[in-house]
């Protein structure tokens, strides 16, 4: 296990500093081009960070009521920061998700469920394998039912005893930027990946096994 992570890590620096992919516009207004969008018509949107993106991202494309995914950063200190900067932890931004959603199909707290049930909010600064504050959980509320909602979430999983601690940053949304092209639906276009098959499809199979309901 320990070499297996050894290797894991290995490689996902080396993504860090090795790639010479091209980015897209970093403006939250312009769209992936290559998503395959489903085919619910999305009337709200939601954003979050629980660690590598390529997972989150996974995770909530599978839930029924979501129509589009896409990953990003949001929460830092810097404009249109690229992939090589956040992973210096630097820029204080987190590895974040863009989720577009048919309310009418699935609420947000049910999101939230999606969120607390497809990581763990207790580590800080880490999930898995990866460590670093651009890994750390955060919910990024739009409104004050927003905010409301993930507050009495957490509340209530601490009476439960779901988790020993909750460390998820529950914060105004700013901005997010949107990550480069070969980042987008990740582990759908790279199945065989050493990190996706080792760390990111056992984690989405881990949710769908919880929630079969939810699934698409």
């Amino acid at each position: 296990m320990k070499n297996l992570l050894i290797v894991l890590m290995a490689s996902f620096l080396m993504a860090c500093q090795n790639s010479s992919a091209t980015m897209l516009d970093n403006s939250d207004e312009k769209k992936n081009p290559e998503k395959i969008l489903d085919p619910i018509v999305p009337n709200s949107i939601a954003y979050f960070a629980s660690g590598c993106f390529w997972c989150v991202e996974a995770v909530f494309e599978s839930v029924k009521g979501v129509g589009e995914v896409e990953s990003g950063y949001s929460g830092g200190k810097i404009v249109s920061p690229s992939y090589e900067l956040i992973c210096t932890g630097k820029t204080r931004h987190a590895e974040a998700v863009k989720v577009y959603y048919d309310s009418n199909l699935v609420s947000f707290s049910t999101l939230l469920t999606v969120f607390f049930d497809s990581h763990d909010p207790s580590t800080f600064n880490q999930q898995g394998p990866d460590r670093g504050p651009q890994y750390r959980s955060m919910i990024f509320y739009q409104n004050n039912k927003e905010k409301e909602l993930a507050e009495n979430y957490i509340t209530n999983a601490l009476l439960k005893k779901e988790f020993s601690k909750i460390t998820t940053e529950v914060v105004p949304f700013d901005i997010f930027y949107i990550a480069e092209e070969y980042h987008q639906n990740y582990e759908r276009l790279n199945p065989n990946q050493v990190y996706v098959q080792a760390v990111s499809a056992p984690r989405l199979n881990r949710f769908k096994a919880k929630h079969p309901e939810l699934m698409k």
